[in-house]
């Protein structure tokens, strides 16, 4: 059964920072695709960051690219996902996604596996 647990949300001010972490187990394949979607209410999940676990190949959404870093760990089943220069707008939900393979990096539905998702609340 794969698991995906995420921590490191929180509340910051406009200007900070944080890291937040997702610990995947129960996957069966050597290579995976990790990493974050976030979604606020009313509106669709997006890609925020996922990195591909056999090359190290990174993603960024747009509007993330510059502040936020997504890393794995030596064992490839844990990323982190380090944000600065946080902005409101970066106020959401935040959830880890898995798969052994995906065709669209940044399409929610080509991912299995999801996290119970971990809030990131930036006031101004």
């Amino acid at each position: 059964q794969v698991q995906l647990v995420e921590s490191g949300g929180g509340s910051v001010q406009a200007g900070g920072s944080l890291r937040l972490s997702c610990a995947a187990s129960g996957l069966t394949s050597r290579t995976n695709w990790l990493g974050w979607f976030r979604q606020v209410p009313g509106k669709e999940r997006e890609a925020v960051a996922v990195i591909y676990t056999g090359s190290g190949s990174t993603f960024y959404g747009d509007s993330v690219k510059g502040r936020f870093t997504i890393s794995q760990d030596n064992t490839k089943s844990a990323v982190s996902l380090q944000m600065i220069s946080l902005k409101p707008e970066d106020t959401a939900m935040y959830y880890c996604a898995a798969n052994s393979f995906v065709t669209r990096w940044n399409q929610p539905s080509d991912y299995d596996y999801w996290g119970q998702g971990t809030q990131v609340t930036v006031s101004s």
